[in-house]
């Protein structure tokens, strides 16, 4: 049978725009009806949280196109100075005063869903954000049968702990430091460093007496008699990135021997010299002065115990004054010896990042020496 040709007058369902238009007008409508109830879930949790008991008879539910619209009957209070006696309406948004009963309103707590989640990390890693050492010493420390964790001991640096659990390092408690503090010290001779000295000698701490109430140490070491860049922090996971090997961290030191540097040693240092503990070069070497050689410049990354006195005193040269330049991006500029100054925003920053993609992937090829 054909179509009957009033069939399209006959069917009244909408077509078109006017049905993407009615579409939407149920999507408000449902959007409407959801924040409602979601509005009163959320107020009714206020007020069991604040002990308000609502003792007015509750609405009947009104469809959604007869619902009238909220009007203000009441002139909230715009006084700013509360006293013991505002309490909170359950039909105002602000604190009015109640004139026959002062209520102390109660604390708010912290939902479940809004408290920070505890973050979890190895013990290690811990212990050098408490500031007590970096990761490397702290590795140590959980070897040596000298951590508990929640009263137990921990053999494995590498096990997880979050802020929750209670930690001692030799039975003493620790906690994670908020507070970073990073300071650049311009060293002076005869000073050590070190946190403390059994033989009560002067340690770099001794000069920044004063300077602030955390727990800071020193990033690496310095001979007590070498003298010039030194850090001071209590981020352990900074500490242990610019003491890595893996990151190449570079120095730069000034030199004055007791005799000129003769060519055949400056190409050695370049190339090589083997030690008792391996093979130790330069990156780079100058002479500091054309018209005295008995002064260099050397630049170097090994982070080997006295590397730089043991590569002349290997070719018989004696080292008379031996300052450190530069460490990472941090130069002794505007600090004279023996004070200190608190690193900028800036310095922290490519501190942190410095080297990092070349510490992921490794060199693909080693340095060559820049020779002069």
């Amino acid at each position: 049978m054909a179509k009957h040709v009033f069939d399209k007058f006959i069917n009244n369902e909408p077509k078109g725009a006017k049905k993407k238009e009615m579409v939407k007008v149920e999507k408000r409508k449902a959007k409407a009806e959801a924040k409602a109830i979601g509005d009163q879930k959320r107020r009714e949790k206020w007020e069991k949280q604040h002990g308000i008991v609502n003792t007015e008879k509750p609405a009947e539910k009104v469809p959604f196109k007869k619902a009238a619209p909220k009007t203000r009957t009441e002139k909230p209070q715009t006084d700013k100075k509360f006293s013991k006696n505002y309490v909170r309406s359950n039909s105002d948004k602000y604190f009015k005063a109640e004139n026959n009963g002062a209520v102390k309103p109660r604390a708010i707590k912290p939902s479940a869903a809004t408290e920070p989640v505890a973050e979890e990390m190895p013990l290690n890693k811990f212990i050098a954000h408490a500031g007590v050492c970096g990761r490397r010493e702290a590795a140590e420390l959980v070897k040596q049968r000298l951590v508990t964790v929640n009263g137990d001991v921990v053999y494995e640096p590498g096990y997880k702990v979050s802020a929750k659990d209670e930690v001692k390092v030799k039975g003493k408690q620790i906690f994670l430091r908020k507070n970073l503090v990073y300071i650049l010290l311009n060293k002076p001779k005869d000073y050590l460093t070190t946190s403390s000295d059994p033989d009560g000698r002067k340690t770099v701490l001794d000069l920044l007496k004063g300077a602030t109430p955390e727990r800071i140490y020193p990033v690496g070491r310095l001979d007590r008699n070498t003298t010039g860049v030194l850090l001071l922090t209590n981020d352990g996971e900074l500490a242990q990135k610019l003491t890595h090997p893996s990151f190449q961290i570079k120095k730069v030191y000034s030199v004055k021997l007791d005799k000129p540097v003769t060519k055949r040693d400056f190409e050695s240092i370049l190339s090589g010299i083997n030690l008792e503990d391996g093979e130790a070069h330069a990156d780079s070497l100058a002479y500091s002065d054309t018209g005295d050689k008995s002064n260099v410049g050397i630049e170097i990354h090994n982070g080997r115990n006295r590397i730089v006195r043991r590569i002349f005193e290997h070719l018989g040269y004696e080292v008379i004054a031996l300052d450190r330049v530069m460490f990472a991006n941090l130069t002794k500029k505007n600090v004279e010896r023996g004070k200190w100054r608190f690193l900028n925003e800036n310095e922290v920053r490519l501190l942190k990042y410095m080297n990092q993609s070349f510490a992921q992937k490794g060199p693909k090829t080693a340095p060559k020496a820049a020779k002069n």
